[in-house]
């Protein structure tokens, strides 16, 4: 099996030992992915504008995607969300589940973890 592995050039890569994506056994792989921006929606959008480049070095994109887990400190913000996801993905929803947790970072609003198909 070819394995393909996507990097941004983020230096957490270098420091944590991990890539944004890989590309293995017919599907794409995100690794969590946060954003930037001064509310949840924001942070939201940017990473998954994050991910979109990295789907689109893999060859795939929104439109194939199979499962995501978004992953909030507070779970009472992901109502704001919801309008950026339904923009994302459109007619090609996701397997879906939210968690609430801590983050590597309190600045950090949401995390997103994608996997679709390559």
């Amino acid at each position: 099996m070819t394995i393909k592995r996507i990097h941004t050039g983020s230096p957490f890569e270098a420091k944590i030992g991990y890539c944004r994506a890989v590309v293995a056994g017919g599907f794409v792989h995100v690794a969590g992915t946060v954003g930037q921006g001064d509310d949840v929606a924001a942070q939201c959008r940017s990473a998954l504008d994050t991910i979109k480049n990295a789907l689109a070095e893999a060859g795939s994109g929104f439109e194939k995607a199979v499962r995501v887990n978004y992953y909030l400190p507070d779970a009472s913000e992901f109502e704001a969300c919801w309008p950026v996801l339904t923009e994302v993905f459109g007619d090609n929803p996701p397997a879906a589940t939210m968690v609430e947790c801590n983050l590597i970072d309190p600045k950090y609003r949401i995390e997103i973890e994608l996997t679709c198909l390559a």
